[in-house]
Parts: C-alpha cells; structure tokens; sequence
C-alpha cells in the first residue's frame, strides 16, 4: 500500500476537508493513518460557523493535522476557488494551532463520482455522498504521499 517513510513524520488523527460553496466533505483516519472515515458534511455558513464545526471536529477527533483540498485546474493553474481554498487554509492555520495542508484535489470529485456509481448509488445518494467521498480521496492522496507535502504557512 504506502511505505512507512512517506508516513513517518505525518501524525494521525488527519483531518481532511473538500471545500465546496454549500457543503465541505469531511474524512479522518485513525491514529494510525490505516484507515478512513467519512463523516457527514458541514453545511457552509459563514467563516466562524465553519471554524467552530472544523474546530470541534478536531477537538472531538484530536486530530493532529488538517489537510485541505487545493482545486487546481486540469493544467495546474490556481482559479479563484484555489485562491479562497488557500485563503481558507491560512486562516486554519492561523486559528486552530494544529499543521495545516493544502492537498492537489484534481479530478478528486470525478473519482469519487465513479467510486459512488460502481458501489450502485443512487443519483440523490450521490449528491448527499460526493462531498465526504471526494474529502476520503483526498486524505488517501494525501497519506500515501503521491507529491511534495506543503505546509501552510501561519500568517
């Protein structure tokens, strides 16, 4: 599956978030970084109400690391939705006190789609699943260490 070193210096719980405009798709692993959780989605508000979900989560989960979705597009170019995940991400890190990351999130949402119409979901199961599959894909990306791990920086 992945090699120890890429893990190594990773500490779990990980949190992961697939930031969307109506809804953030959430997934954890355990402490371990074996397994993969999904967990219902948060419905998007305004930023404190988002803060304090993600904030509980962490606290509940003690996760130990917060990875976010980076959307780029097909060519690697940075869109106005990379931007605000960017911008979201520095105000994770700036807040919760936990390493935060930004995780290359490309066709994540394409995956997961396939992922939910083999296991034989429905059209509305798919809309209600999509969010937190999409945050799974993007937490296994991010735990079997496929690119460079960057960190955002507290601002």
């Amino acid at each position: 599956m992945h090699q120890p070193d890429k893990v190594a210096n990773l500490v779990g719980p990980i949190l992961a978030l697939d930031l969307g405009q109506k809804r953030v798709g959430v997934a954890a692993s355990d402490s371990m970084l074996i397994s993969i959780t999904k967990l219902p989605p948060l419905t998007r508000s305004n930023w404190k109400q988002l803060l304090r979900d993600v904030g509980e989560l962490v606290r509940s989960l003690d996760a130990r690391t917060l990875v976010i979705g980076l959307p780029l597009s097909l060519e690697g170019a940075k869109g106005p939705a990379a931007l605000e995940a960017e911008y979201t991400a520095g105000k994770f890190a700036q807040s919760l006190k936990i390493p935060v990351y930004l995780q290359d999130e490309r066709l994540s949402s394409v995956e997961a789609e396939e992922q939910l119409r083999a296991a034989g979901k429905t059209a509305q199961e798919m809309r209600d699943l999509i969010d937190c599959q999409a945050a799974a894909i993007i937490l296994m990306d991010f735990i079997t260490g496929g690119q460079a791990r960057v960190q955002v920086p507290i601002p």
